[in-house]
């Protein structure tokens, strides 16, 4: 979209600031908010932009062109209205969504739509994002539930206006449900994010022990949980491949750009590497782009597009922006040199869930003909 490829050379000349500081990009935000994004999943009728799948990865990509750390804040809020606004309603219903849900939902994509930040609250220490292992517990407490845990890796933690946390109910642990958290009393940042990349993420740990009220029960009946990678693997394993193909192919262009400065376009080598750099991020795109699209038309083979698109992201990213570090000389190594934040935060996409090692297992099951959603001697995969 036009008015997101206009944001991209403010958001690369803050994001040196933020990397270092480990800060916020409020502005990023705030231009976002100003440009009606915040609503870009939002049906139409709603206050918002009614995007499809495809049409978000298009933003993704550009928002990772123009800050990596921004791109994956707004995907945890985009993966939260992507997959209440686009459940369909039959589908919500055979989960066991009751009927207040659509009410509900309602309400929250309103909210985003006029700005409102959402997080997700998935992963813990120790367990990641595999909801079997999380330590994250509920009970029913008034005319509500009490939540108590600590999660990690919560992107936009202490900017956002609520979070999507997952829980296990305290009696019953083979009972999980979602919860819609409003930020406030009973959930405090724990300020821990200090890492090699991502760094503008403020991706702290969030720890909770609060009432939530009813209403704020996701598909309002314990046991629903609409963000699964089972029901949902765009929004739950790869909807972020599309940020990391945006950091590796601004690594490609700066790359490119120092190398015309430093008049080493002469060096065979050189080129040879920015050649092999600019082919392997077009056919990570078209990877995603593919995905993306049988993801709009309900492809029964789009879940392997997806983690086919997951996997060639993170592990492209990491792989161009070391060779275009390479390509560019020593120089590129300083901190202040832009590639070299952008192999740091590209170097994250490989570990993010799901990992490489994970996608790669997960097709080499579907490939030999078994159940890549199945059980692993190692235990469950989710």
């Amino acid at each position: 979209m036009l008015t997101v490829r206009r944001m991209v050379a403010g958001m690369r000349d803050r994001a040196r600031v933020h990397d270092e500081e480990g800060s916020f990009p409020a502005e990023d935000f705030r231009q976002l908010r100003q440009r009606g994004l915040m609503g870009l999943m939002v049906p139409k009728e709603l206050g918002g932009r009614g995007a499809s799948f495809s049409e978000y990865v298009e933003v993704a990509f550009q928002l990772g062109r123009g800050n990596g750390a921004t791109g994956l804040v707004f995907n945890m809020h985009a993966s939260v209205t992507g997959a209440l606004a686009q459940t369909p309603k039959e589908l919500a219903e055979e989960l066991g969504a009751g009927a207040e849900f659509f009410a509900q939902r309602e309400e929250v994509l309103a909210a985003a739509a006029s700005g409102s930040l959402y997080s997700v609250a998935m992963s813990e220490r120790g367990s990641g994002s595999r909801l079997s292992k999380m330590s994250t517990t509920y009970v029913p407490e008034g005319d509500g539930f009490r939540v108590t845990g600590l999660k990690s890796f919560v992107s936009g933690a202490g900017n956002a206006d609520a979070y999507l946390v997952a829980a296990k109910h305290a009696d019953k642990p083979d009972v999980i449900s979602q919860f819609l958290v409003p930020a406030g009393e009973g959930v405090t940042i724990d300020p821990v994010w200090d890492t090699m990349g991502m760094r503008a993420t403020t991706s702290h740990d969030l720890r909770l022990d609060v009432h939530v009220p009813a209403a704020r029960l996701l598909g309002g009946v314990e046991g629903v949980t609409l963000l699964a990678a089972q029901l949902a693997p765009h929004w739950m394993v790869a909807s972020y491949a599309a940020v990391y193909v945006g950091v590796a192919r601004a690594a490609v262009d700066l790359a490119a750009k120092q190398i015309n400065e430093r008049k080493l376009s002469d060096v065979a080598s050189v080129r040879a590497r920015l050649g092999r750099a600019d082919a392997a991020v077009a056919a990570a795109w078209a990877t995603v782009a593919e995905a993306a699209r049988r993801v709009d038309a309900g492809d029964p083979q789009a879940p392997t597009w997806v983690w086919r698109a997951k996997l060639l992201a993170g592990d492209t990213a990491a792989e161009v922006t070391a060779s275009m570090m390479e390509a560019c000389g020593a120089s590129s190594i300083r901190r202040g040199n832009p590639l070299e934040r952008l192999f740091r935060d590209a170097r994250c996409g490989a570990m993010q869930p799901a990992t490489s090692d994970v996608c790669a297992d997960w097709l080499a099951v579907a490939a030999l003909g078994g159940d890549p959603y199945a059980d692993t001697v190692a235990g469950p995969r989710w």
